[in-house]
């Protein structure tokens, strides 16, 4: 009995527990953009902090989410499932007490290395739970809940931030993880088994260059507007970002067991890196820079419960475009489906800098409705073509590094639109967006024609 007992418990509680964690995931990851202007005043936040309050939670995810698949291969997916929750829930509580500044950037920064473990030990544990047939639907609904989340997270943390102060967004994540890890914790129980894998030993030299290289490089963007005033500023991460990445170049040519492994790396593997990392990186820039604008007495002079309501349509063009995706990568094909997806990216850029500017409401969600969907093609995409293009022995790997990749993506996009956003405001965003879009348009045409 036990043993039936133990047999159907992970398929009652693992799926949702896991949902739910994503959801909550998801939310925290956009709701923060719309509590920002509102943090800024109460924290006295510099326009560089707030630009790192979104970056220390990327690049920390970027740096270690490889190591956390790696993690939950060794030490299994429950384990590392709940040591992620749980450790959300501990930083979104040190971010909802922060009366400081670098305590707010500490919490965000342990919320990313809580990701990197939450996102790969709960997918493993889901195809764990679910294997054969009904596993692609288990994590296509992971998936969703996931982009859910990111959808609804500009109008809950408006709604929050406008009824009950920004803590409350954070209290909110903590309890939803508190109620993800216990649904986990009920499903696998204390102590979760453990791959019968060769366990190989941790290559710490490799995760710091890779941690280094990534921080260093999104240091030096943000020093790019100051290398007049400050040049050191902008030499030194800029220097550091060459060594670290020629150091990990090499050391990772002589291992057996790269943490990163350059193998992986072929033209259409890089094609669909790049189309994802592109449409990650401008949505947040634009998340981010379109809440201060609106809530700037400059821009439309938003309340930010409003502020998330306008981004409705945004929100509504993700969400449609990611479900529907699949069936217009097998229709049309990869091609065709997302250099279509770059052009209404750019078209609606260009709606978004106009409605904007004329405060002009109906062409200003004509234009963030069509962006939704335009960004939304190639970030829901992306990691299935990736990975089809690499053998299936190295899925876990290419899981890694697609994760990594798009989180890095984030954070220079963040970097990026803090220097448009400091030179023009948001027209210099959107037509940032337009030109990253145009790029975009170039990688997909080498994509295959059919998936």
């Amino acid at each position: 009995m036990s043993a039936a007992v133990s047999g159907r418990r992970p398929e009652r509680l693992i799926l949702p527990a896991a949902c739910l964690g994503m959801l909550a995931l998801g939310v925290n990851g956009t709701a923060i953009m719309a509590a920002l202007p509102t943090m800024r005043a109460e924290l006295g936040l510099s326009a560089t902090q707030i630009g790192w309050a979104i970056n220390a939670y990327l690049i920390v995810s970027a740096a270690c989410i490889i190591p956390g698949g790696r993690a939950s291969d060794q030490a299994g997916a429950g384990r590392v499932s709940l040591a992620g929750l749980g450790l959300f829930v501990i930083a979104s509580a040190v971010i909802a007490t922060a009366p400081w500044p670098w305590m707010l950037l500490t919490g965000r920064a342990v919320q990313g290395l809580a990701a990197a473990l939450a996102v790969p030990g709960t997918l493993a544990a889901i195809g764990d739970a679910y294997p054969g047939p009904s596993r692609p639907g288990a994590i296509g609904l992971w998936a969703g809940f996931l982009m859910l989340g990111f959808s609804i997270g500009p109008l809950l943390g408006g709604a929050l931030t406008h009824y009950a102060g920004w803590r409350a967004i954070f209290w909110a994540s903590s309890a939803a993880m508190l109620l993800a890890a216990t649904g986990l914790l009920l499903a696998t129980g204390a102590a979760s088994a453990v791959c019968a894998r060769t366990r190989s030993a941790f290559d710490w030299a490799v995760f710091g260059l890779l941690a280094a290289f990534m921080t260093s490089l999104v240091s030096a963007l943000h020093a790019l507007p100051f290398a007049s005033a400050a040049p050191l500023g902008l030499a030194l991460p800029a220097a550091a970002a060459i060594v670290a990445l020629g150091g990990l170049l090499v050391f990772e040519r002589r291992v057996s067991e790269p943490l990163l492994d350059l193998n992986l790396f072929n033209a259409a593997f890089v094609r669909a890196l790049l189309a994802g990392s592109i449409a990650m990186s401008s949505i947040l820039s634009l998340l981010l820079y379109y809440n201060l604008f609106a809530q700037s007495s400059t821009g439309l002079a938003l309340s930010p419960v409003r502020a998330g309501l306008s981004l409705l349509p945004m929100s509504a063009g993700l969400l449609a475009a990611a479900f529907s995706a699949p069936r217009l990568i097998d229709r049309w094909g990869p091609r065709r489906a997302l250099t279509a997806a770059t052009i209404v990216t750019a078209v609606a850029a260009a709606a978004i800098t106009i409605g904007a500017a004329a405060t002009n409401w109906t062409l200003l969600r004509i234009g963030l409705f069509g962006i939704g969907i335009g960004l939304a093609v190639p970030y829901a995409t992306a990691p299935r073509l990736a990975l089809a293009a690499l053998r299936p022995e190295h899925a876990g790997a290419g899981a890694g590094v697609i994760n990594a990749c798009t989180f890095l993506g984030g954070s220079i996009g963040v970097a990026g639109g803090a220097i448009a956003y400091a030179a023009a405001g948001l027209p210099a965003v959107t037509g940032l967006i337009a030109v990253l879009s145009l790029a975009a348009f170039v990688v997909c045409r080498r994509l295959p024609a059919r998936a």
